[in-house]
């Protein structure tokens, strides 16, 4: 089984140079389900945004996906981002845009043709219980059903990797439990592996999983 990230003596910080993650060493494997937790300040979000390249490693290494991020090309950047799925907190949809064209972007982008993106938006908003809100517009749907967007948007591509940074945080139990639900679908019948950042680990979940720690140091651990 393939690593899919790979981390040696990372360390990471912001332009402040105080150092967020420290002297950190792990890999995860391809297929595994991680949830990141720690106190808030610990870095989790800052972690999470080196995977995806908005911050780049100040000391040691960062391989993902087989790319080395520290001195990674524009251009091998913005291949492995399309890779991908990213699930937002504050959801960043597209507000004029339709949700179906929302849950299509990465298709759009990629140069898919209008019958694959209408399929696949098809398929995802069943998937997330939106099926018949292909024509509504974000602000005329709840939190929830606007997360349940960002997570179809993050499928949408079939990543090998999704990143989510608390994907639940604000959400009701419904639509909680249908985003955890799909993300344990795609982990367990694609093979993706999923990276979650969350204050808290949900009560009930049906797969087998890895459990990463951030301590106020910015040292992190493995939960066994």
């Amino acid at each position: 089984m393939s690593n899919v990230i790979i981390a040696n003596n990372l360390t990471l910080c912001y332009e402040s140079d105080e150092e967020i993650i420290k002297d950190a060493t792990f890999a995860i494997k391809k297929g595994d389900f991680v949830f990141i937790t720690g106190p808030s300040g610990s870095g989790k979000s800052t972690l999470l945004k080196s995977f995806y390249g908005n911050l780049q490693p100040k000391e040691g290494s960062l391989v993902i996906g087989g790319l080395d991020m520290v001195d990674i090309k524009k251009s091998k950047l913005q291949e492995l981002r399309s890779h991908l799925g990213i699930v937002f907190q504050d959801y960043k949809l597209i507000n004029e845009w339709t949700v179906e064209k929302n849950v299509v972007l990465p298709l759009w982008i990629s140069g898919y043709s209008n019958e694959v993106q209408e399929t696949q938006a098809r398929r995802l908003l069943h998937h997330v219980k939106l099926s018949g809100k292909e024509n509504k517009y974000p602000l005329e749907l709840s939190g929830g059903e606007q997360q349940r967007v960002g997570v179809a948007r993050a499928l949408s591509k079939n990543p090998f990797l999704i990143l989510a940074d608390e994907p639940t945080g604000n959400l009701d139990d419904y639509s909680s439990n249908v985003i955890w639900d799909l993300m344990e679908n795609a982990c367990q019948q694609l093979d993706t592996t999923v990276v979650v950042v969350t204050h808290k680990i949900p009560s009930v979940f049906n797969i087998p999983y890895r459990h990463f720690t951030i301590d106020e140091k910015g040292s992190i651990y493995e939960v066994h």
